[in-house]
């Protein structure tokens, strides 16, 4: 069964995924058919619309379902009862939150240890993250090495291990790649003011502002990320990052 692969102490957006395709396999939706919208299904279910949307993410990236924005998930596949396809992963968001975590205190701790080599190299990677947005085919390739630079900046080996762990997570996990690749085929781009403004707080060694400029910025990068399958902005999980940002 698709449950037996996610095994037991996972997260709850994947137990919600592992009962919707359940209910695939009965037959309550059938190949075509639209499933109920998010805010329908989060009060079927009584969970957050947040967790429904990651639930359906993890069915798309299983080829379950189609997310069409503005118009809501379809099934286009129904499992075997004997599925036993892989079904784990990170999702962009619970990798977002990590970042917020971590990459804001590596932002403050670099304002207070970086050379100026380092922030040299942080405007070289601003530079060239401006250009590489002007480049259709488009890559985050400078974005990445960006927040490397940051974590390398502090001078901790562990944090930087950290920053870079969640970046190949991001593209290691079927659902956090599916997300962001999304976000790319939707032209969203790294926002070359947020990344200046980081640099401006580590170049004037405010460790406060260094830390507010890369949570602000991942911030919006979690923004992005957070039109639901129907088209709507989905101010709930906003709304529970802004009261720690």
């Amino acid at each position: 069964m698709f449950a037996n692969s996610l095994g037991t102490g996972e997260r709850l957006y994947q137990n919600l995924a592992v009962q919707i395709v359940a209910e695939l396999i009965a037959g309550k939706y059938p190949i075509g058919s639209r499933l109920p919208a998010e805010r329908e299904l989060a009060q079927i279910y009584g969970v957050s619309r947040p967790t429904v949307r990651e639930a359906i993410i993890a069915m798309e990236v299983h080829g379950f379902v189609e997310v069409r924005i503005g118009s809501g998930a379809y099934v286009m596949k129904i499992p075997g009862e004997d599925h036993q396809e892989e079904a784990r992963g990170l999702s962009a968001f619970e990798l977002t939150e990590a970042r917020l975590v971590i990459e804001g205190e590596a932002a403050a701790l670099a304002a207070e240890l970086a050379g100026e080599g380092d922030i040299a190299e942080l405007d070289r990677l601003v530079e060239a993250i401006a250009a590489e947005n002007l480049d259709p085919a488009g890559s985050d390739q400078a974005d990445q090495a960006f927040h490397l630079a940051v974590a390398r900046a502090t001078r901790n080996g562990a944090l930087l291990g950290a920053v870079q762990n969640l970046w190949d997570l991001r593209e290691s996990s079927p659902e956090a790649a599916l997300l962001h690749a999304k976000a790319r085929t939707a032209n969203i781009k790294p926002v070359v003011e947020e990344h200046k403004a980081i640099v401006d707080a580590i170049r004037a060694r405010t460790p406060d502002a260094a830390r507010g400029a890369m949570r602000g910025h991942l911030m919006a990068v979690l923004d992005a990320l957070l039109f639901n399958t129907d088209g709507e902005h989905d101010d709930e999980r906003r709304a529970r990052y802004s009261l720690t940002a």
